[in-house]
């Protein structure tokens, strides 16, 4: 071979592998996503290598799924599958993307803690929002241990959990996130809350307690520290609170439009017309404004109160049984008008 052939050759296979890199580069450095938002991959403790390509297939351009595809199957990627949320922004190339799943480098999510009634309810709620089972949340919400370490009771554990939004990482432990609620908790109480509670005789829990079957009396944010002052009232004068919500959590029926006197005897701690003071706990997650609400509570002589009879929403608050009795009446009719049993 003379030195004219051996040069072509070597041109040649320059040539290809020159070709080889600017195709390599074209994959590589083509833009994943075909969408015009931010896509997110969810990749859990199931997922494998085909799983996650298949989840990004679905709005992936060929091309820069091809040099993604090629990153995922030939880096060993398949052997360190990191679990969590992961944002795929427009433009973005193949190698950008890979890069953030091979580190881990997950997106977090605003997760709305809502005001729930039971722990049941919430359980299921956050198995929706986070890579967690909703009944091993169940179990740890209602587990003695977990909730001894947290600083509450099976009772008292609604309390923990302050009703706002917070940014979490979707494939956050359970442990971790009840740890990052009860500093939330803390963080939330600390200073004024927690002096405003001391100054009215209640702990956190308590007031919490109260400010759960106010959220459950009324929807009237403007009125809440009016009910608040009733039963603040009520504790101080040794007297029933005798809150219809409490019976409704009791029987677990919170559908019930009226509370006859036949269920007024329900056997439950829950229940405020047997028992004196605070149930043993929350009925709900309370809101921040019923929080508030009893934190700022309005001072007044008001012993008794009766939803209006115009639906309001709102109540007729009585200093005495007599007119409490005549404020019950007008509503009671107006309920039977309306064929509400």
């Amino acid at each position: 071979m003379n030195k004219l052939q051996s040069r072509s050759y070597l041109y040649i296979a320059a040539g290809g592998i020159l070709l080889i890199g600017l195709l390599m580069a074209f994959y590589l450095f083509s833009t994943v996503s075909k969408s015009e938002g931010v896509e997110y991959v969810y990749i859990d403790n199931d997922d494998t290598q085909d799983s996650v390509i298949s989840k990004i297939q679905v709005f992936s351009h060929t091309a820069g799924m091809t040099g993604l595809n090629a990153l995922i199957r030939h880096s060993g990627y398949g052997q360190h599958i990191r679990t969590g949320r992961y944002a795929v922004n427009p433009g973005e190339h193949a190698l950008t993307v890979f890069r953030r799943l091979r580190s881990g480098q997950q997106a977090s999510l605003h997760l709305i803690i809502p005001e729930m009634r039971t722990m049941d309810r919430l359980a299921a709620f956050l198995s929706k929002k986070l890579m967690l089972d909703s009944a091993s949340i169940a179990r740890s919400l209602t587990d003695p241990s977990v909730c001894q370490r947290l600083g509450y009771d099976t009772c008292t554990i609604p309390a923990l959990f302050v009703p706002n939004t917070y940014d979490v990482y979707w494939d956050t432990s359970l442990d971790a996130l009840l740890d990052r609620m009860q500093h939330e908790h803390e963080r939330f109480w600390q200073g004024e809350r927690q002096q405003q509670a001391a100054a009215i005789g209640l702990t956190p829990v308590e007031v919490c307690t109260l400010a759960s079957i106010i959220d459950e009396e009324t929807a009237n944010n403007g009125e809440k520290p009016m009910i608040a002052g009733m039963y603040l009232n009520r504790l101080h004068s040794h007297m029933p609170l005798q809150a219809d919500p409490t019976i409704k959590f009791a029987l677990r029926q919170f559908e019930l439009k009226r509370i006859y006197n036949k269920l007024l005897d329900t056997d439950s701690p829950y229940n405020t017309y047997r028992n004196e003071g605070l149930p043993p706990g929350p009925i709900k997650i309370a809101s921040i404004k019923g929080i508030d609400a009893v934190l700022h509570a309005v001072r007044h002589d008001y012993l008794y109160m009766c939803a209006k009879e115009d639906f309001s929403g709102t109540h007729n608050f009585a200093v005495t049984y007599a007119e409490h009795l005549r404020n019950a009446a007008r509503y009671s009719k107006a309920l039977n008008e309306r064929g509400i049993r």
